[in-house]
């Protein structure tokens, strides 16, 4: 008889993200007279940049033609994309990646969880705590963490690292030595960072220990703060010790057209054997690539035009977290984030727990928020606001908080 993985019956719940959708349908579904506000999953609200619209419909128009049709596309993704991408992302900062270590993908969320294909599940995981989920419930899925701990809200297996108040949410060096390092740098959801300095001390440990660093860089494009490294790459020796995600979503608002890439060095190897040439077979057997007309809006972001129009999209969404930043302060909430990255990390009320204040939040102000508890155990007592919203909804939600 034919048996199912155990581990999906170890996870706590449904996804977070799911479990947020389906409580305000709920909600919703009893109260049809309310207008809902969404700060929860951060899905952006700006359509694409024109630039991006426009290679969309060329390319659409090029597979409409026998002489420019394109099948099956490169498993590593369309050369003229990973041209761009080095050029632009790496090539620009002074980094020297080479095309055949960019692997592009259908979103960075894919390759945050099937990365861990390729490791023994004898490895230790290191991961943030709070942190973006998908790194966590992944590995809980091939039983690489363990059993779940229902009174300590924690997987057994994991090496969490405290992201607290008092470290300014950045991680510090576990005392527990791991194989796997999962850094997220403009924090999802805390929205911290660290300096270049910081980073590469991360790098020497992940060196001297033996460990990998997957460091995800979805939100680099946010980024304002000088001293803050867009690449785990900038650092001396991260090409030995780091595989590096990135999206398109957040930076150019492809959240519904989907498409990232993952880079892995050729340097990267482990007893002589090469992670680029592992993640190669990966990506060779398990996934058939993106899409033509996909991969050329891609390559359009990186176009003086392209840069233009989603810089300023960017800055739309900044200035909502200036508004959600500042008008939590002033109404007496302690906050951060909101600087080099679109959420704000907003600490509950004394007493309540960060799910009791989602519930507040959506049946006094109708406002959907993400509770901290999501994201792991230190994340209780805290809730994540996004700021992917129109300005009118943000200003509208902030002014319905504070009159609470």
């Amino acid at each position: 008889m034919f048996k199912v993985n155990e581990n999906y019956a170890k996870l706590p719940g449904s996804y977070l993200f799911a479990t947020i959708n389906r409580k305000v349908k709920e909600y919703q579904a009893a109260h049809p007279e309310e207008r809902i506000i969404r700060l929860g999953i951060g899905d952006v609200t700006q359509p694409l940049a024109p630039v991006i619209v426009d290679a969309m419909k060329k390319a659409a128009d090029e597979m409409g033609r026998a002489e420019t049709f394109q099948g099956y596309p490169d498993y590593e993704g369309y050369a003229f994309l990973r041209e761009a991408i080095v050029a632009g992302d790496y090539l620009a900062r002074g980094v020297q990646i080479g095309i055949d270590e960019i692997f592009v993908n259908d979103g960075a969320k894919c390759d945050s969880a099937d990365l861990g294909d390729i490791f023994s599940l004898k490895n230790k995981i290191a991961v943030c705590d709070p942190v973006y989920p998908v790194y966590v419930d992944s590995n809980a899925l091939v039983g690489r963490s363990g059993d779940w701990l229902k009174d300590k809200g924690c997987w057994s297996n994991l090496v969490y690292m405290p992201c607290t108040a008092e470290n300014g949410f950045a991680p510090e060096f576990p005392e527990e030595t791991p194989d796997v390092i999962y850094l997220c740098f403009p924090n999802n959801p805390t929205g911290a960072t660290v300096t270049k300095d910081r980073l590469q001390e991360w790098v020497d440990y992940a060196r001297k220990v033996g460990a990998l660093i997957i460091f995800d860089a979805a939100y680099e494009a946010y980024i304002s703060e000088e001293n803050v490294p867009h690449s785990i790459y900038e650092c001396e020796g991260a090409k030995e010790c780091a595989i590096e995600m990135r999206s398109f979503s957040k930076n150019a608002g492809f959240t519904g057209v989907r498409l990232g890439f993952t880079v892995v060095p050729r340097d990267l190897k482990l007893d002589g054997v090469s992670l680029n040439q592992i993640w190669l077979k990966h990506q060779e057997i398990k996934f058939n690539g993106v899409s033509y007309v996909v991969q050329k809006a891609g390559a359009a972001v990186y176009t003086p035009e392209g840069r233009a129009q989603t810089q300023a999209q960017v800055n739309y969404y900044m200035n909502n977290a200036k508004v959600i930043r500042q008008g939590l302060s002033d109404a007496g909430y302690t906050v951060s984030g909101g600087v080099n990255a679109p959420y704000i990390w907003l600490k509950t009320p004394e007493g309540m727990t960060s799910w009791d204040f989602f519930d507040k939040l959506l049946e006094t102000a109708h406002v959907v928020g993400t509770p901290g508890s999501g994201f792991g155990p230190h994340g209780e007592g805290y809730l994540r606001l996004t700021a992917f919203g129109s300005y009118e909804n943000t200003v509208e939600a902030i002014e319905r908080i504070k009159n609470m």
